[in-house]
């Protein structure tokens, strides 16, 4: 861990050449490292995402969050933005694998980087990290408990998407997939026909799945934190980075 980092609000091209704001960190020396970008959970571009990009930072990465719904609601509160996302059924796969896309190659740019890059996400972003891992050439994914990579949304759920199962043969990087024994979406039956179609194609991955935490184990802000799953959660994901980004500053 390191103290010396810079953390600030960012302009970068997303998708279609859009100008979207992001949150960035950066460890201050000039060692080469990897980069990461952050994909956000579904209540928004929030303060626990950007602690998320500070700790990356603190533990020598190059971090970024792009505010995936910064062309809904420009300046709105992250439960409002959330809101109108949601009522527009999520962020459109396309937008998002451009958005990511702009994400590393802004941090591939800066003096510092490794040309590294790696994603991980949460929640409906735990897809969008599949999917980004399924669509651009990336160096390692995280799949944090994220639903709807096989199957799709029952009747009533808030975002629209469809299965990635069509996509899966086209995974460009290792995965690592971390999840909670307890969740409905994805529950223990999906994260069990996704780990058959990784295993049947020879995928590079490793799955764990933690007893007793459920959907959200990472949030420290929700309810649905624990404690135990999201430390060892942690662990994996420095051992798992450090193998394919770069061994950063445990």
């Amino acid at each position: 861990m390191r103290d010396d980092i810079k953390a600030e609000t960012v302009t970068i091209t997303g998708h279609g050449g859009d100008q979207i704001e992001a949150y960035q960190a950066q460890p201050l020396d000039q060692e080469k490292t990897g980069a990461v970008v952050v994909i956000h959970h579904m209540p928004g571009y929030d303060s626990w995402s950007k602690e998320v990009v500070r700790t990356f930072a603190a533990h020598g990465y190059l971090a970024i969050c792009p505010n995936l719904y910064s062309r809904e609601a420009p300046g709105a509160s992250p439960d409002d933005a959330a809101a109108a996302v949601r009522a527009k059924g999520g962020v459109p796969d396309e937008r998002l694998v451009g958005d990511v896309e702009g994400a590393a190659n802004h941090l591939r740019s800066l003096p510092s980087s490794n040309d590294k890059a790696g994603v991980i996400g949460y929640c409906s972003g735990g897809r969008q990290s599949f999917l980004a891992a399924c669509s651009l050439p990336l160096d390692a994914a995280v799949v944090c408990y994220g639903a709807f990579i096989v199957g799709t949304p029952p009747e009533g759920f808030p975002i629209k998407v469809t299965s990635l199962e069509p996509l899966a043969a086209q995974l460009s990087c290792p995965v690592l997939g971390l999840f909670g024994a307890e969740d409905q979406h994805p529950s223990p039956e999906e994260v069990t026909r996704l780990e058959e179609i990784l295993k049947k194609q020879g995928a590079d991955f490793e799955f764990h799945s933690y007893p007793g935490a459920g959907h959200g184990f990472f949030a420290t802000d929700r309810t649905s934190y624990r404690p135990e799953a999201a430390n060892e959660g942690w662990e994996e994901i420095w051992e798992f980075y450090g193998r394919n980004l770069g061994t950063g500053a445990n």
